[in-house]
């Protein structure tokens, strides 16, 4: 579609059929769309990012996609509100598993810590009663059953939130004697003796802390699936919505041109010989578009043909004023030397002349990208 037509009128060359009034009221309805086209830009520019983005981690969910329970794709996806209320459901599930995993390590815990020889480790070591002026050099990280059971029943947050983080802490309380002590003391073969049996024990629960790891990760990962399907329907809607707005504008901006066209006054054979001339000096793409624009107003003219003979006298008013308002937008913005391929004094024309300023490049940015669409404008997007 043409948006450029309405919006770089020569508007003083409109004739006595126009008056001041309706210039102002045509400039301000102009002015309303191209602010409405920067809108409609930025949220398209929104969707793309999205898509282009889902395209680039698509490799890493393509394995979860492909599951048994994520092959129907186009059941119904969740809002994100409830998605919301299900993860807190869902994370409140796993923290009761997990406590019960804590409970039972408990059970384990009690009974290391009851044997003949856990005596030794059940408070902090009396660095300084003891006189082990090293101890902090060669253990890193302290560590002991007492410390262990209250950071266990702390109810603060600061408590363990897995159970292997407990199992840790006890494996760290034995090794931390058996590095500090020799191998021939009787603390280090205590300590040796106790990790033993707590390794026997800690192997009896491993397989269910194991199997809820697993099923955390499943429904880690279905909960990302379920919020990336949910992310996709709400902009392939909002993609919907944009094609039927753009669709508004378009049809907008058509009854406008046409409104223009309309009071325009008739071209004289003087301008038809000049526009005549304008054509002969467009740019091979802008060339192809005023073609399109014949084309839209004659649907039997071969536009694409190859060798393309264009009748001036016979075509319309409607086609003559927007052939004009085309191709003097392109010669100022492309510079006359732009069918020759000079790059350098198109630019060079653009930067000197002050009549191309950044909004008049703007609308032939947008009138650039419209006109792709000419073909459909008789086809409404479905809602």
């Amino acid at each position: 579609m043409e948006c450029a037509d309405a919006s770089n009128l020569d508007l003083e060359n409109l004739g006595p059929r126009v008056n001041g009034g309706e210039v102002d009221g045509f400039r301000c309805s102009v002015d309303e769309l191209l602010m409405k086209i920067d809108k409609l830009e930025q949220r398209v520019n929104e969707v793309e990012k999205f898509y282009l983005n889902t395209s680039i981690k698509q490799p890493n969910t393509s394995k979860n996609a492909s599951s048994g329970k994520h092959k129907d794709k186009d059941k119904h996806v969740p809002g994100f509100k409830k998605l919301q209320q299900e993860a807190s459901r869902r994370e409140a599930a796993a923290a009761k598993r997990m406590q019960e995993l804590m409970r039972q390590f408990g059970t384990i815990l009690r009974q290391i810590t009851q044997h003949k020889w856990a005596w030794p480790f059940m408070q902090p070591v009396d660095v300084a009663g003891l006189g082990l002026h090293d101890y902090y050099e060669i253990i890193d990280r302290p560590m002991d059953f007492s410390t262990i059971k209250n950071q266990m029943e702390a109810m603060d947050g600061t408590g363990y939130k897995h159970v292997r983080e407990i199992s840790a802490d006890v494996r760290l309380v034995f090794k931390n004697a058996m590095k500090y002590n020799d191998d021939k003391s009787d603390v280090h073969l205590m300590a040796k003796t106790l990790l033993e049996k707590f390794e026997e024990k800690w192997l009896q629960l491993l397989p269910k802390v194991n199997e809820e790891e697993k099923r955390r990760e499943e429904e880690e990962a279905e909960a990302q699936l379920n919020m990336q399907l949910a992310q996709e329907s709400a902009h392939a809607k909002l993609a919907r919505d944009l094609c039927n707005e753009l669709y508004e504008v378009d049809t907008h901006v058509e009854e406008l041109r046409e409104m223009v066209v309309r009071r325009c006054r008739k071209t004289s054979i003087e301008e038809k010989r000049n526009l005549g001339i304008a054509l002969t000096k467009l740019s091979p793409d802008d060339l192809s578009k005023a073609l399109e624009i014949v084309a839209q107003n004659n649907p039997l003219f071969p536009a694409s043909a190859e060798e393309v003979e264009l009748d001036i006298d016979t075509q319309s008013e409607l086609t003559l004023w927007r052939l004009k308002f085309f191709t003097k937008d392109a010669l100022e913005v492309h510079g006359t030397s732009s069918s020759k391929g000079d790059n350098s004094n198109s630019a060079n024309a653009a930067a000197t002349n002050p009549n191309i300023s950044a909004a008049s490049r703007r609308k032939r940015e947008i009138c650039d990208a419209l006109v792709k669409n000419a073909k459909k404008r008789n086809k409404k997007p479905s809602k």
